[in-house]
């Protein structure tokens, strides 16, 4: 069973969730591989760059403890759901989650598109229970910090479909924000089955902060930055949980949540 945890303010009464869930349930099968621009750095592969603002970065985002002057210490990503409100990140990356916010397109000390609260968390079990690296990814969902904004995060920036083991091999493009810099960085590389349930990259300067970044696969989320050994211990070597069955449903039940 998913484990499924969210705060008291955020939950939904039984009749609004039963009024939606089957059309929430219709709509989960379209949420997975809905194409989207592709990556339009053109670095070579294996080579770590600034990612300049556009529509692809701008998805991505910092996360930090209370506001922008905690500091920021992971990366998430908005993906694509029917209330327009879910965020992708690893599983580690949450022992706080309601003293945590998200800065999409973060850059320099701003956050152009605003703060976001998280209202939900949605991690598996194997990883609640024991930290198992396999399940080192997580699915959350957010609302904006200023009550003002009636708008959800996806409206503003967009999301990324979810599409897990698309290939066996496949070319990643990884954008994520080391602590030590205010803006993110973009690596694109070949990778390898490292086991049946790991994926790895080479991309330099991956260094702590990265934990949580979109690992994206001809623009679709296929994992996040984690796992084994936490993503990696040295920044030229990162890793990624392979997106199974679990990840799967763990992103639907955060999609159909509102």
């Amino acid at each position: 069973m998913i484990r499924h945890v969210l705060p008291r303010t955020a939950r939904r009464s039984r009749a609004r969730r039963a009024s939606r869930i089957l059309l929430a349930l219709a709509a989960a099968t379209a949420l997975l591989g809905v194409g989207v621009p592709g990556d339009p750095a053109g670095t070579p592969l294996g080579q770590t760059v600034r990612a300049l603002p556009d529509p692809v970065a701008d998805r991505v985002g910092a996360l930090f403890a209370g506001g922008l002057d905690g500091g920021h210490f992971c990366t998430a990503a908005v993906v694509r759901s029917d209330d327009r409100d879910v965020i992708a990140t690893a599983a580690h990356c949450l022992e706080s989650p309601y003293t945590t916010v998200f800065a999409p397109g973060y850059r320099d000390g701003e956050a152009p598109y605003g703060l976001w609260r998280i209202t939900g968390v949605h991690i598996a079990p194997g990883w609640t229970d024991g930290q198992d690296p396999d399940d080192d990814i997580a699915f959350a969902t957010v609302a904006p910090v200023d009550s003002a904004e009636t708008r959800g995060v996806e409206d503003l920036v967009g999301g990324f479909p979810v599409e897990p083991g698309r290939s066996d091999d496949p070319t990643v493009t990884v954008i994520g924000y080391p602590r030590t810099l205010d803006q993110p960085l973009r690596c694109a590389n070949g990778t390898v089955l490292f086991s049946a349930t790991q994926r790895r990259i080479e991309c330099p300067d991956l260094s702590g902060g990265t934990s949580g970044s979109p690992w994206l696969v001809d623009g679709a989320l296929a994992g996040v930055l984690g796992g084994h050994e936490g993503g990696g211990t040295v920044p030229e070597v990162s890793y990624s949980a392979v997106m199974g069955d679990q990840a799967v449903e763990l992103y639907r039940e955060a999609a159909d949540e509102g």
